[in-house]
């Protein structure tokens, strides 16, 4: 029987060990270094509901995150109807129907005042102009400002990116985040086709009652594969055939007093592992230490992949504090903030208002008392807010442009903060470049494969089908 190891136990790793598993001939390892699985994708305890305190939900028009939830027997759901804001010149403002940006509905537009008549002038001239042939890449950024006007970039495109990629606009690749752009603007004007872009009754997102962080630990149950836990790999080096991996945490001093022989009593222990087949699902910055030696182009290109940190902050109040509060009384679903409006937190969601499944498991949660949830983002690529910044001052900070933004003055009754330090790669210009690349490096060793959020999109649906394709790629040789 083939042994697969895959190392690392987010999403993707998962997915990938779930599939190589229903092969039926394999014996499939997951090693993951921490004590939980799922990555990105947890849940926690707060006020006494457990919520989603990562990702929340995925993309419903990509097919993989849900056809995966449905086979699991998981219940999904999708948003309720309140709409979603952006929180501009003091106010939060209606966000108007876009394509990253580029204005679909004119009318929405000019109603929500998120633009100047200048930058109203801007959009409406771009309909008179021709198509564009983009020669290579360009960043989303340098595409609509040069098409729209910058003020669109900054106003729309800016928090909408910051949202998904907690990235900027003018770095994040065109064809590696909306290829659809390069497209459209190949034959004429962007504003004029996303105008006629059909409108479609099916939801954009969808999630799972009870939260997304259910997702990992029910791949584990039904997956037919074993999960090991506290078991991080220190390196990976080519047998003939097969592999051979080093688990066990790294200590002080240690590998010098080994390789002179000597014992090194109460130090992490360290064992071995040989594989006929290894999956590498891990961030970019582990997995080029890990391929230093396999597959060393490859450990160079990851090397140079940048990251972003950002900070997930989830309150609970008595649901009797938001009485009066018009932007908190269940129709709005949450607003973004545009980079140029110098607020600590760069989006909130309410999740209350977001997902019914959030309400209701709220009602008589604190000791009869009903409570609401809701949640801020803070963090973008570049700034290391998320990771000086203490707990105390990230709360404080979120409280403060909640009562700008909403009017919002209660103490929360509980708060729970959760860091994802390099939680988020970057795509710049050259991103699916460099990705082709890597997986060319990659290819040359026989019976490896990587997956992963760095490779082919952020989103959960990328994220499996990003595994999917490793293990694919796997059970075919």
């Amino acid at each position: 029987m083939t042994r697969v190891v895959v190392v690392g136990g987010g999403i993707s790793g998962l997915v990938a060990a779930y599939r190589l598993a229903a092969d039926g001939d394999r014996e499939v390892i997951v090693l993951e270094g921490s004590s939980r699985i799922g990555g990105k994708l947890r849940t926690e305890v707060v006020a006494g509901v457990r919520v989603d305190v990562g990702a929340e939900a995925m993309l419903n028009r990509r097919p993989e995150g849900v056809s995966l939830a449905r086979e699991l027997g998981l219940e999904i759901v999708h948003p309720t109807p309140a709409s979603s804001r952006i929180w501009s010149r003091d106010e939060l403002r209606a966000m108007p129907r876009s394509l990253m940006g580029v204005p679909m509905d004119l009318e929405g537009l000019r109603a929500s005042g998120l633009l100047t008549p200048a930058g109203l002038a801007a959009v409406e001239a771009e309909r008179l102009l021709g198509p564009e042939e983009i020669d290579g890449d360009v960043s989303v950024g340098e595409l609509l400002a040069r098409r729209c006007g910058e003020e669109v970039v900054d106003q729309l495109t800016e928090p909408l990116l910051g949202g998904v990629y907690a990235g900027h606009a003018h770095r994040i690749s065109a064809a590696a985040a909306v290829p659809q752009l390069l497209e459209l603007v190949r034959r004429g004007s962007l504003v004029e086709q996303a105008a006629a872009l059909p409108t479609s009754d099916v939801p954009v997102f969808a999630g799972l009652a009870g939260g997304m962080g259910q997702l990992p630990d029910r791949i584990a149950e039904l997956g037919g594969f074993t999960v090991r836990r506290n078991a991080p790999v220190r390196a990976v080096r080519r047998l003939d055939p097969g592999f051979e991996l080093e688990i066990g945490a790294a200590a002080s001093g240690a590998e010098a007093l080994r390789a002179a022989g000597d014992a090194v009593p109460g130090l992490p222990f360290t064992e071995t592992i040989q594989a006929d087949q290894v999956v590498l699902a891990t961030p970019s910055a582990p997995s080029a230490r890990l391929l230093a030696d396999l597959a060393p182009a490859a450990s160079r290109l990851l090397a140079s992949c940048e990251t972003a940190s950002v900070v997930v902050v989830t309150f609970a109040f008595r649901a009797a504090d938001l009485a009066g509060l018009a932007a908190l009384d269940g129709s709005v679903s949450g607003f973004l903030v545009p980079p140029s409006e110098s607020r600590r937190i760069k989006a909130s969601t309410f999740s209350f208002g977001k997902w019914s499944w959030v309400r209701d498991a709220g009602r008589g949660a604190l000791d009869g008392e009903d409570v609401v949830h809701l949640r801020t983002s803070l963090g973008r690529h570049g700034e290391a807010v998320g990771l000086q910044a203490s707990d105390d001052e990230l709360v404080a900070w979120s409280l403060a442009d909640l009562e700008s933004a909403t009017g919002l003055r209660a103490r929360p009754v509980d708060v729970h903060v959760q860091r994802w330090g390099g939680g988020l790669p970057q795509y710049p210009v050259g991103h699916l470049e460099k990705v082709a690349a890597i997986r060319a490096a990659v290819a040359e060793v026989p019976g490896l494969a990587v997956c992963g959020a760095v490779y082919d999109g952020v989103g959960i649906p990328a994220c499996i089908g990003s595994a999917e394709r490793a293990a694919a790629s796997l059970t075919a040789s």
